[in-house]
């Protein structure tokens, strides 16, 4: 039996004959673009997911008995025990009185660690004066030696001048660091233009002058990172206030919350709830801060 293809009637074309080739071309690219884009989002989104998960899980141990917590299944939601636990916080440790060491030790250090850090990145960034070069190669190379190799020089130097168990111990040391004033220094030689420093040196602005009125606005990404970066380095040290604070009254809350842990039985339910206690200052400070440097970064790729 012999088959016919169908007649298409008269005056009738084809489905893609008013296409033409390169529009059906340029729709392959079109469709790549989308799918990648969509791969984009859903790992963006599985990153977002896998950063908070622990912070929730916290929450979640922070609400819940030590028995909910190693109970299997796992408990993946809220428990009805946080006050009971928070309040177990409070009559285990002096939890005002160590946040407040704690927040006096975070934004003295990072104050002055931002005031400091900008005045010698200015200083190392425009202007010249002898020995500029090895002073900064030197600066430079104290970031190489480990922390912990200072711990008993500095105890000896705190003990020296009659500081051991007050705040100042924690506070002065780390009131000026290297990797902050590489990091301002690098920011403030391309972002502060040379004329700039040089119209106010004409307009008969001192160094202090020109240091408030030109550097700081134009470092002011950088000064927030870093300020960021030292206050969630001083709030989360541990080793040195264990070190240096001898008196129970004038711990930090890091040193205050060990004492959470029992010898023989830990309420992981209230150690939980402490933890989540110190983390939330820090979010707070994050948000608060971040906005200006990523306000900052966004700048400078609208004018790049």
């Amino acid at each position: 039996m012999s088959t016919t293809a169908p007649v298409r009637p008269s005056g009738t074309a084809p489905r893609d004959a008013g296409v033409a080739p390169s529009a059906r071309r340029s729709e392959h690219p079109r469709a790549r673009r989308r799918l990648g884009a969509l791969l984009t989002h859903a790992l963006v989104i599985l990153g977002v997911i896998l950063s908070i998960f622990p912070f929730y899980w916290l929450v979640v141990m922070a609400t819940s008995t030590t028995a909910e917590i190693f109970g299997y299944p796992p408990r993946l939601w809220f428990g009805s025990s946080f006050l009971e636990n928070i309040r177990s916080v409070v009559e285990s440790v002096d939890l005002l009185g160590s946040l407040l060491n704690t927040v006096i030790v975070a934004a003295s250090s990072a104050v002055l660690v931002m005031f400091f850090d900008s005045l010698a990145a200015f200083a190392f960034a425009k202007f010249d004066f002898p020995g500029k070069k090895a002073l900064f190669v030197l600066l430079i190379a104290t970031m190489l030696v480990p922390g912990s190799l200072s711990l008993v020089p500095s105890f000896m130097l705190m003990s020296s001048l009659g500081w051991v168990g007050s705040l100042q111990a924690l506070i002065i040391p780390g009131a000026a660091n290297a990797f902050g004033i590489f990091l301002l220094r690098q920011m403030a030689e391309g972002s502060i233009p040379d004329e700039l420093v040089e119209s106010a040196r004409i307009d008969g602005a001192g160094f202090f002058r020109t240091y408030w009125s030109v550097a700081l606005p134009m470092l002011r990404g950088g000064l927030a990172f870093l300020g960021i970066f030292t206050f969630i380095g001083a709030w989360n040290d541990y080793v040195w206030p264990l070190i240096v604070l001898v008196d129970p009254q004038r711990q930090t809350l890091q040193t205050a919350l060990q004492n959470l842990n029992s010898l023989y039985l830990t309420d992981y339910g209230m150690v939980m709830a402490g933890a989540l206690i110190s983390v939330v200052p820090l979010i707070i400070v994050f948000v608060l801060g971040a906005r200006h440097f990523i306000a900052n970064i966004a700048a400078g790729a609208i004018k790049g």
